[in-house]
């Protein structure tokens, strides 16, 4: 009998999305009801079942309201989004999610979600413009040669750098960009892909669990719960430290186990497969570093430099990160004098290598308009925030990490989470007797540990780009899962006694 194979991540993604599709037949339907502020004319709008009321936007609105939010969050654009009302969860007539809708979300998703998948789109006809020049070959060569001995640096490096981008501007999605440059030099090191996988997507989750000052994560949070951002501060700090400490450990010990025993590899029995799928990795001529090659790194490498730059201080999105690959692109093809036919086959050959990868983006997408269509993201918030009552100090604040783990798989967007729940999240500590910096702590360590293992988050995107099956991730990642819950119950325990 043939061994069963675990599924790829789109057939797991569609698992999930008709999984979601029979939750909306089953959870009652409803919504909280939800307040915008209009900078045009300094108002609120308050969205109440598709019907829309407008009033002043001023402290004693919000008061009236039980928001407790300062004014100035709203008016100077920390949350600009629209957030819950506390206390007005209504039920509403079921909308249930049946076969049409299930096979249209996937549709939905990859429309809704175009602005990165154009982005990953691009950054494959980037890669694949660089491959043509053969600059990866001779920059992974002179790099293999100058780490000989000391190639645990590079999962240092890379892993506390991509963290702290994590941990300061929300480095999340740009990773995507990180894993068919790095992977290939992670296994010219002598380990496996997973080594590269864990450094780039295990220092992005940790240092965005552990946010220092990410506007998308921990300062929106905290303005949402009508907090001062930095209230918590020093325990976040302290949080990522240990945390990234622990994982870098984690990940050099696998590594050096399996550059000592190649077979000892979680992925051992894909190992030429993986390594097939790097062009760089597939001759053996002594590529030499020339000095148009190095210009031609330099450009690429100054292109994320660019964008992060760009999103860290000059608040860029989707689009501008793509023009600066495109822009990037265009340069590097006229360094090599590459004419333009040549050009635009080697970028849309590149684009497509990373289509599989857009794709489970659009997906997973899809999981999360059928959970809003069929109105039970609400639902679960609702009764989410009605577990905790009566509970003491620690039981609180570890409930709340595990509930926003949970709630992290129906809503993975950080920011998205945030307005929708710290306004109704954030007001239960008062009763519990603990600060709300509590809460924005619990809704980071939460959603950052589920993270690690989100099938609606980046986890399967990042899989697929070296064709890493879920199951062995999990494999690799679910001790260091259990270590890092331990450590943030401890923590979270301690902190609301302190």
């Amino acid at each position: 009998m043939k061994k069963l194979k675990f599924p790829s991540a789109q057939t797991v993604l569609l698992i999930i999305a008709g999984f979601v599709a029979l939750l909306t037949w089953v959870v009652p339907s409803g919504k909280f009801d939800t307040l915008k502020y209009n900078k045009e004319d300094n108002s609120f709008t308050i969205n109440s079942e598709g019907k829309t009321t407008t009033i002043e936007a001023s402290q004693a609105s919000l008061n009236e309201l039980q928001i407790k939010i300062p004014l100035d969050k709203f008016t100077n654009g920390d949350i600009w989004k629209p957030i819950s009302i506390p206390n007005t969860y209504k039920k509403l007539e079921a909308n249930p999610q049946g076969v049409k809708e299930f096979v249209m979300s996937p549709i939905k998703g990859i429309i809704e979600g175009a602005d990165i998948i154009i982005l990953v789109l691009f950054i494959g006809g980037l890669i694949g413009v660089v491959n043509k020049t053969g600059a990866f070959e001779g920059g992974i060569i002179w790099l293999s040669k100058s780490l000989e001995g000391r190639e645990f640096l590079l999962i240092i490096l890379v892993t506390f750098l991509v963290a702290v981008g994590g941990s300061t501007f929300g480095l999340a999605e740009e990773t995507i960009a990180f894993f068919p440059i790095l992977i290939p030099v992670f296994i010219a090191a002598k380990y496996d892909a997973l080594v590269g996988l864990a450094s780039i997507y295990v220092g992005s989750s940790i240092g965005t669990m552990a946010s220092t000052v990410n506007p998308f994560s921990v300062i929106i949070a905290s303005d949402a719960a009508g907090i001062n951002w930095t209230t918590g501060l020093y325990g976040r700090l302290f949080m990522f430290v240990i945390c990234t400490a622990i994982c870098i450990v984690y990940i050099i010990r696998y590594a050096q186990k399996v550059k000592k025993d190649p077979s000892k590899s979680i992925i051992y029995d894909q190992k030429e497969e993986i390594e097939s799928m790097f062009l760089m990795l597939k001759t053996n001529s002594h590529q030499k570093l020339t000095t148009k090659l190095k210009l031609v790194l330099f450009v690429f490498t100054l292109c994320f430099v660019v964008m992060i730059y760009g999103v860290s201080m000059e608040e860029w999105w989707f689009e501008e990160m793509t023009a600066t690959f495109f822009v990037g692109a265009i340069l590097i093809g006229l360094i090599v004098r590459m004419n333009e036919t040549k050009f635009v086959d080697t970028f849309v050959k590149g684009a497509t290598e990373l289509l599989g990868v857009a794709f489970i983006i659009g997906i997973a997408r899809g999981v999360t308009i059928l959970m809003d269509d069929g109105l039970i993201s609400d639902t679960l918030l609702y009764y989410s925030s009605n577990l905790t009552n009566g509970m003491n100090k620690g039981v609180f604040a570890n409930a709340m990490t595990f509930i926003y783990a949970g709630l992290s798989f129906f809503i993975p967007s950080s920011s998205g989470m945030a307005v929708l729940t710290m306004p109704i999240m954030s007001p239960l500590a008062d009763g519990v007797g603990v600060g709300r910096e509590v809460v924005v702590s619990a809704y980071q360590y939460g959603i950052g540990l589920f993270n690690f293992i989100n099938p609606t988050g980046l986890i399967l995107a990042s899989l697929a780009i070296v064709k890493v099956g879920f199951d062995k991730w999990l494999k690799f990642v679910m001790p260091l899962l259990i270590i890092l819950t331990i450590v943030t119950m401890l923590f979270m325990t301690v902190s609301v006694y302190l």
